[in-house]
C-alpha cells in the first residue's frame, strides 16, 4: 500500500471487464462498432454545420460543440478500454490516471453546461420567435460556448486538484478508467470532507443545469399548448423532442453515477453505468438529431446528391 501522490513512476492495473471473461470478446466487438458509429456520426453533424447553409443556426451551432464533445470525451476512454478488452495492457501510470480524470471531467462538464445553452435556445425559439434571431445574436451564442468550455474547466480542475491532495492506496482500479468515485474508494484516509466539496461541485455542474433544462422546457410546454394549430404544436414538440431525449440520457445516468454516497457506489453496477454515459449516448446523438430533424437530414441528402453527382 502505497501514498501514490509521493512519485509519478507509481502505476494502476485497470481491472476493466477481467471479471467477466466470457463476456469480453463480446464486449470488444460492440463497443467497438459503437465506437466506429460514434465516430462517424458526431463527425457528419460537425460537418454538415459548416458545409450547410441552413444549418448555419444557434441550434447547430450548440449541437455541433455536443458532437465535438463527445468525440473527445470517447475517444479518453474507449481505446484504452478495447485494449483492456484484448487483455494486450491493463496498466496505467498514476499521471495518466489524473490525466485522463481530468480531460473526462472537463469534457462532461463542459457537455452539461452546452445542454442548458441548448435549452436556453429551444425556449427563445419556441417562446419567444419573432426576438429570437435578436436574441440569440451570434455573440451571445460564442458567449455562452465559451463559458461553457470554462466552467467545465475549471470544475474538473477543482475536483482532480482535490484528488491530488488524497493519500491513496492499492494498484487496483475496478473499472475501465480513472473515474472520480474509484479514487473515493481509493483513499486511505477520511474523504467526508472531499466528498462534501464535491458534491457541491458536481451540483453545481450536475444539479443546476438540470433544473435550469427543466425550468425551460416547462415554459416550453406552456407556450406550446397555446397554440391552437396542431400541426404548430407537432412542430414545436418535434423541434425539442431531440433535445429531451439527449438531456434525459446523459443527465440520468450521470446523477446516478455522481451524486450517490461513495459508501454505496458499486463498482460493478458503476462499469456498466458508465458504458451507457461514455459509449451508447455520445453514439445516439448523431442518431436521434438526424432522424428526428427535417434540416439535418435534408443537409445529409444535399451532401450525399453532391457526392453522386461528382461520381458520375
Amino acid at each position: 500500500m502505497g501514498n501514490f501522490n509521493s512519485t509519478s513512476q507509481e502505476s494502476f492495473i485497470l481491472v476493466g471487464f477481467s471479471d467477466w471473461p466470457q463476456l469480453q470478446v463480446f464486449l470488444f466487438v460492440i463497443i467497438l462498432m459503437f465506437y466506429s458509429l460514434t465516430i462517424f456520426g458526431n463527425t457528419t453533424i460537425i460537418a454538415l454545420a459548416r458545409l450547410d447553409l441552413r444549418l448555419h443556426k444557434p441550434m447547430y451551432f450548440f449541437l455541433s460543440h455536443l458532437s465535438f464533445l463527445d468525440l473527445c470525451y470517447t475517444t479518453s476512454t474507449v481505446p484504452q478500454l478495447l485494449i483492456n478488452l484484448q487483455g494486450l495492457d491493463r496498466t496505467i501510470s498514476y499521471g495518466g490516471c489524473v490525466a485522463q480524470l481530468y480531460i473526462f471531467l472537463a469534457l462532461a462538464s463542459t457537455e452539461c453546461l452546452i445542454l442548458v445553452a441548448m435549452a436556453f435556445d429551444r425556449y427563445a425559439a419556441v417562446c419567444n420567435p419573432l426576438h429570437y434571431t435578436t436574441i440569440m445574436h451570434p455573440l451571445l451564442c460564442r458567449a455562452l460556448a465559451i463559458s461553457s468550455w470554462i466552467g467545465g474547466l475549471v470544475n474538473s480542475l477543482i475536483q482532480t486538484v482535490l484528488v491530488l491532495a488524497m493519500r491513496l492506496c492499492g494498484h487496483q482500479i475496478n473499472h475501465f478508467f480513472c473515474e472520480m468515485p474509484i479514487f473515493l474508494k481509493l483513499a486511505c484516509e477520511d474523504t467526508e470532507g472531499t466528498e462534501a466539496k464535491m458534491f457541491v461541485a458536481r451540483t453545481i455542474v450536475l444539479v443546476c443545469p438540470a433544473v435550469l433544462i427543466l425550468g425551460s422546457y416547462v415554459h416550453i410546454a406552456q407556450a406550446v399548448l397555446k397554440v391552437k394549430s396542431m400541426s404548430g404544436r407537432r412542430k414545436a414538440f418535434g423541434t425539442c423532442g431531440s433535445h429531451l431525449i439527449v438531456v434525459s440520457l446523459f443527465y440520468g445516468s450521470g446523477i446516478y453515477t455522481y451524486l450517490q454516497p461513495v459508501h454505496r457506489y458499486s463498482e460493478s453496477k458503476g462499469k456498466f453505468v458508465a458504458l451507457f454515459y461514455t459509449i451508447v449516448t455520445p453514439m445516439f446523438n448523431p442518431l436521434i438529431y438526424t432522424l428526428r430533424n427535417k434540416d439535418v437530414k435534408g443537409a445529409l441528402w444535399k451532401v450525399l446528391g453532391r457526392g453522386t453527382d461528382s461520381g458520375q
